[in-house]
C-alpha cells in the first residue's frame, strides 16, 4: 500500500502539473485513508468487466472492486493548486461542488448508465434528425429531382456548395446564440426551424427555390453539432466522451439505413395527387423531425443539477447523484466550471480563439481528411442511376456500405483503445480509402455495374475518424470552456469548407467516370497519409518539448507564482501539454 506522499496528481488532466514536477497530496487523515483505498482497489481487482463496459466506458479493462472508492485524485486535493481551480461564482452547479465528496465504482457505473439512457440516447436521436433532413437530397436524386426541376449536375454541385457555405457561416453565430440561450434551448429551436424548411421543399419549383432552400437549411443547421457536443461535455468526462461520440456518429449510419427504407416506401408515392415521390419524401421526413424537435424541448435539462421542471417536478437525478455528477466531471477537467451555461461569448473571446494557432494543425486535418471520400459518397446515387439501376434498388443498395461503416466506426473506436496515438488512428480513414480510389481510377471506361458498386461500397465503408479522434482531439487540445466552444465551431467550419471543396471535384465534363477527379483524390489522400498526419504529430511533440524545458527551468516558487498570477488561458498555459 503506497504512502500518502507517494500518491500524485493525475497527469491526464488538461491543467494538471506535468510529470516532472508532481505535487503530493497532503490532507487530513480521513482523505489519506480514501486515497489508500483507491490504490488498494487498483491492486486487488474483483469483478470482470462486462461487454457493455467495453463498448461504452473507457475504464482500464481490468476487474475492479465495485465498492472501492472511485473518486479520482485531482488538483482539488492539493492545497497549493486547489485555490487556482475553484469554480466561477456564477457556475450553475456550484451548489453541488464538494471536493470532499467520495463515491464508489458502483455509484459511478449506475450514474453513467443513467446519463447514457437519459442524455446520450436523446442526443443521438436529435443528431439522427439532423442527418435525416441533411441527407434526403441523396434519396431525392434517385427519384429524378434534377430532371423534374430542370437542374444540371453543376446546379446540384452549386446547391451543395451553397448549403455548406451557409452551414459554415452559421457556425460561430450559432455558438454565440447557444452560449447565451443555453444549448438546451437553442438546439430544439434549430431542429424545429430546419424541419419546417425541409417540409417546405415539397413546393420546390426550379433552380432559384432549390438554392434558397439549400441556403436556409445550411444556415439553420450550422452550429448544431458543436452545440450538441458542448452540451454532452457537461455530463461526461473527457475519457468517456470520445467513445460516446463514436456511437453518436454511428447513430447517423443507423439513421441513413432507416432513411433508405423510408425513401424506398415514400418514393412509391410518385403520382399521388399528381406529385413526384421526392416531394412527399421532403414533406413527410420534415414532419417526422419536427415532432422530434418539439419533444427535444422537454428532453434536454440545462445541466446535471437542473433536471427538475414544471413537467418533471421530481427531476431525473437525486441530490447525491448530482453531487457525484458535478464533482467527477470537475475532477476530470476543472476548466468546465469557468463559465455559466448561459454565459455568452464576446468578440474578444472569438478573436482570441481565432488566433490560437496551436489548433490550426487539427483544423487543417479537418479540411483535408474528408476530401478523398467525399465525392464518391456524394455521387453514389447519381452514379448508380447512370449505371441504370432502378430508383428503388438504388435506395436499398446504399444500405450495405452504411451498415459496414457503422462496424468500421466501432472497430476504429476499439483500436483507439489499444493505440494511444491520435494521429495514427486518425490516418486510418485515408489508409482505407486510398486503395479503393486507385481501383476506381483503373476501372475500364464502361465497368460492369456490379463491379463499380462493389468497389464504391467498400470505399464508403471506411472508418469515419472525425468524431472519435479529430473532434475529441481538438477539444482536448483547446483547454477551457470558452476555447473549447470556439474551437469546436472553427473545426467544424474547416470540415464544412472541405465539403465545399469536394462538392466541386467531380465535374460534368469529367462524367461519368470522373477520371480526373479520382486522380486528384488519390494525390490528396497520399498527402494526408504521408505528410499531414505525421507532421501534426511532430508539431505537438515539439511544442510539448519546448514547454517542458521552460517549465523545468523554473523553481518551485516561480511555478507557484506563475499559477497564481498568469493571464494565460487554456492551452496557452505553460503547464498545459498537447495530446498527439
Amino acid at each position: 500500500m503506497p504512502s500518502p506522499a507517494s500518491v500524485t496528481i493525475s497527469e491526464d488532466l488538461d491543467v494538471s502539473p506535468i510529470p516532472s514536477a508532481p505535487r503530493s497530496i497532503q490532507k487530513d487523515g480521513s482523505f489519506v485513508e480514501s486515497v489508500e483505498i483507491v490504490a488498494k482497489a487498483n491492486l486487488t481487482p474483483k469483478e470482470a468487466p462486462r461487454f457493455i463496459d467495453v463498448l461504452f466506458r473507457r475504464h482500464k479493462l481490468k476487474p475492479v472492486d465495485l465498492d472501492a472508492i472511485a473518486t479520482e485524485v485531482s488538483v482539488y486535493d492539493d492545497p497549493v493548486l486547489a485555490p487556482h481551480f475553484q469554480p466561477a461564482s456564477k457556475y450553475e452547479n456550484l451548489h453541488r461542488f464538494d471536493p470532499s465528496a467520495r463515491w464508489t465504482y458502483r455509484d459511478e457505473r449506475t450514474i453513467v448508465r443513467k446519463i447514457d439512457w437519459r442524455i446520450m440516447l436523446w442526443a443521438a436521436i436529435s443528431f439522427s434528425a439532423l442527418n435525416l433532413d441533411r441527407n434526403n437530397l441523396s434519396n431525392a436524386n434517385s427519384d429524378g429531382i434534377l430532371k423534374d426541376l430542370n437542374l444540371s449536375t453543376n446546379d446540384f454541385n452549386l446547391g451543395n456548395t451553397v448549403f455548406r457555405l451557409s452551414f459554415l457561416c452559421a457556425e460561430l453565430p450559432s455558438q454565440l446564440v447557444s452560449k447565451r440561450l443555453g444549448p438546451d434551448r437553442w438546439i430544439p429551436i434549430q431542429m424545429c426551424l430546419w424541419s419546417i424548411v425541409t417540409s417546405a421543399q415539397f413546393w420546390l419549383s426550379g433552380r432559384t427555390s432549390f438554392l434558397v432552400c439549400r441556403a436556409l437549411l445550411g444556415f439553420i443547421q450550422g452550429g448544431f453539432i458543436p452545440d450538441l457536443i458542448l452540451y454532452l461535455s457537461y455530463f461526461y468526462k473527457k475519457t468517456e466522451l470520445p467513445l460516446r461520440l463514436a456511437y453518436f456518429w454511428g447513430s447517423s449510419n443507423v439513421c441513413t439505413v432507416i432513411g433508405s427504407f423510408l425513401a424506398f416506401g415514400i418514393l412509391r408515392m410518385r403520382g399521388v395527387n399528381g406529385k413526384e415521390g421526392w416531394r412527399w419524401l421532403f414533406l413527410i421526413e420534415g414532419l417526422i423531425t419536427l415532432s422530434i424537435g418539439v419533444a427535444t424541448f422537454f428532453q434536454m435539462p440545462p445541466s446535471p443539477t437542473q433536471s427538475k421542471a414544471w413537467f418533471r417536478p421530481k427531476g431525473w437525478f437525486t441530490e447525491r447523484e448530482e453531487v457525484i455528477m458535478v464533482n467527477r466531471v470537475l475532477r476530470d477537467d476543472p476548466t468546465k466550471s469557468d463559465m455559466h451555461n448561459r454565459q455568452g461569448l464576446n468578440l474578444k473571446d472569438l478573436w482570441k480563439g481565432a488566433l490560437n494557432f496551436d489548433l490550426y494543425p487539427i483544423y487543417i486535418l479537418g479540411l483535408m481528411f474528408g476530401l478523398p471520400s467525399g465525392p464518391p459518397s456524394q455521387y453514389l446515387t447519381l452514379s448508380l442511376k447512370n449505371l441504370r439501376f432502378s430508383t428503388l434498388d438504388i435506395n436499398l443498395l446504399t444500405i450495405p456500405s452504411t451498415v459496414a461503416g457503422l462496424f468500421t466506426l466501432i472497430g476504429i473506436t476499439l483500436l483507439s483503445e489499444v493505440f494511444d496515438s491520435r494521429s495514427l488512428v486518425a490516418a486510418m480513414q485515408d489508409v482505407w480509402v486510398l486503395p479503393c480510389l486507385i481501383a476506381l481510377y483503373i476501372l475500364p471506361a464502361h465497368p460492369h455495374p456490379w463491379t463499380f458498386y462493389t468497389v464504391a461500397s467498400v470505399l464508403l465503408s471506411y472508418p469515419y475518424v472525425s468524431p472519435l479522434v479529430l473532434v475529441a482531439w481538438a477539444s482536448r487540445n483547446a483547454g477551457g470552456v470558452a476555447n473549447r466552444t470556439i474551437n469546436a465551431s472553427l473545426y467544424n467550419m474547416f470540415v464544412q469548407a472541405s465539403a465545399i471543396v469536394y462538392a466541386n471535384i467531380y465535374r460534368a465534363d469529367d462524367a461519368p467516370r470522373y477520371v480526373r477527379g479520382n486522380r486528384n483524390l488519390i494525390i490528396i489522400c497520399a498527402v494526408n497519409i504521408f505528410v499531414l498526419y505525421p507532421g501534426t504529430r511532430f508539431y505537438y511533440k515539439w511544442r510539448n518539448v519546448q514547454r517542458e524545458k521552460r517549465w523545468n527551468a523554473m523553481s518551485e516558487e516561480e511555478k507557484s507564482d506563475y499559477l497564481s498570477t498568469t493571464k494565460d488561458e487554456g492551452n496557452q498555459r505553460l503547464d498545459f501539454r498537447f495530446a498527439y
